[in-house]
C-alpha cells in the first residue's frame, strides 16, 4: 500500500511539473526575410515551434500582436498588404486581411477589440475589428511614413512614429482623426507608455536620444541622452524601468524612470531592435536583427542571460 501510494505520489508530482511547464509564457518572434515566426517556450530559452506549420506568411514580414486570450497572433505580412490571423493551435493561417499600402507596425487596444497598422506609403492608420477581423476604419495621418502604432493604457489615444517627417500623430480613439503633432527631435521610431498611461516614452533614432512627452498636452518635459541609433522602447510593469535598444551600440540601456537617467548598458546582438518582457517581468527578449537571434536579460541582475538562433533578420517580439 505504501509503495503504490509512493507511485500515486510520484506521478501526480510529474503532472503538476508538467502543467507547470506547459503554463510558461511562449516568445513569438516574426522573422521578416524568412516569413515565419519562431516560437520560444521562455521556461527553457529553446525554440520549440515555427508558424505556419507549412510553408510561410510571405515574402516580408514584420510586426506581430497577440490576442488577449492568447488563441490568435497577427502577423503583418507585408509583400500582400496585410495582416495574417494565426490560429495558434493549429499552426496554420485563418484569414488575411487587407488593411493598406505598405503596413510594418501592428497593436491590439487594451481592451482586445481592435488592432491598429501603420500604412508607411499610404500615411494613414488602418483600424481592423478583432471579432470581425474586418477593416473599420481608415485615419490618414498628418505626418509621413508612419512606422509604430501604439496605444495608450486607457484605450484613448493612439500614437504614431512618422519616420520621414520626424514627428509623432495622436490619434482620437474617439473620432478616429489626428489631433495633434508631437514635434520629435529627428528620427521617432519606438514608442511606450507608462502605466498609468500619464507619460510617453519616444525613442529617436537619429538623435541617440529618448522623449518623454506628457499625455494629453503632449508636451516633451524631457531628452535622455542613449546610444547609437536608439530604436525600441520597453516600459515595465510597474513603470520603474524603461528598456531602450541601440541600433548602432548592439546593447540595451536601462533608464531608471524616477531618476530619469541611464543606469545600465546590456550588450546584446546586432541591430537590436524590438522587445518584449515576460508577464514577471523578470526577463526580456530583444530581436536582434543582423545576428538572427533574440538575446535574453534578467532584469534583476541586467545581465545578458543567453542568446538564441532564430530566423533571418527577427523584427521583434511579442510574449503571452
Amino acid at each position: 500500500m505504501k509503495f503504490k501510494f509512493k507511485i500515486i505520489l510520484v506521478n501526480l508530482g510529474l503532472v503538476m511539473l508538467s502543467a507547470y511547464a506547459q503554463a510558461e509564457p511562449l516568445a513569438y518572434v516574426p522573422n521578416e526575410k524568412d516569413g515565419t515566426v519562431s516560437v520560444i517556450d521562455t521556461a527553457t530559452d529553446k525554440v520549440v515551434r515555427t508558424l505556419p506549420k507549412k510553408g510561410k506568411f510571405g515574402k516580408k514580414i514584420q510586426a506581430v500582436a497577440m490576442d488577449p486570450s492568447g488563441e490568435k497572433l497577427y502577423v503583418v505580412v507585408r509583400d500582400k498588404n496585410a495582416v495574417a490571423v494565426v490560429n495558434l493551435k493549429s499552426g496554420l493561417q485563418e484569414k488575411l486581411v487587407k488593411v493598406g499600402d505598405e503596413p510594418e507596425g501592428i497593436d491590439i487596444s487594451p481592451d482586445g477589440n481592435t488592432l491598429a497598422a501603420c500604412l508607411e506609403e499610404e500615411n494613414a492608420i488602418s483600424f481592423v475589428d478583432i471579432k470581425t477581423a474586418k477593416l473599420v476604419h481608415t485615419a490618414k495621418t498628418q505626418g509621413k511614413n508612419p512606422e509604430h502604432c501604439v496605444f495608450s493604457p486607457d484605450n484613448k489615444w493612439l500614437l504614431a512614429s512618422n519616420e520621414e517627417s520626424g514627428n509623432v500623430d495622436v490619434v482620437d480613439l474617439t473620432t478616429h482623426q489626428s489631433v495633434h503633432l508631437i514635434q520629435s527631435t529627428k528620427h521617432p521610431r519606438g514608442i511606450g507608455f507608462s502605466p498609468d498611461g500619464k507619460l510617453a516614452y519616444i525613442a529617436n533614432e537619429a538623435a541617440n536620444l529618448v522623449e518623454i512627452v506628457s499625455v494629453g498636452d503632449w508636451k516633451v518635459l524631457e531628452k535622455i541622452p542613449v546610444g547609437l541609433r536608439s530604436n525600441g522602447v520597453k516600459v515595465n510593469q510597474d513603470g520603474s524601468r524603461v528598456y531602450i535598444s541601440n541600433g548602432g551600440d548592439h546593447n540595451v540601456m536601462v533608464i531608471d524612470a524616477q531618476a530619469k537617467k541611464v543606469i545600465a548598458t546590456i550588450p546584446v546582438g546586432q541591430r537590436p531592435w524590438n522587445m518584449a518582457l515576460t508577464p514577471d517581468g523578470k526577463k526580456l527578449y530583444v530581436a536582434n536583427g543582423r545576428s538572427g537571434s533574440v538575446s535574453v536579460i534578467d532584469t534583476v541582475k541586467n545581465e545578458k542571460i543567453t542568446d538564441i538562433s532564430v530566423g533571418k533578420f527577427p523584427w521583434g517580439v511579442v510574449i503571452h
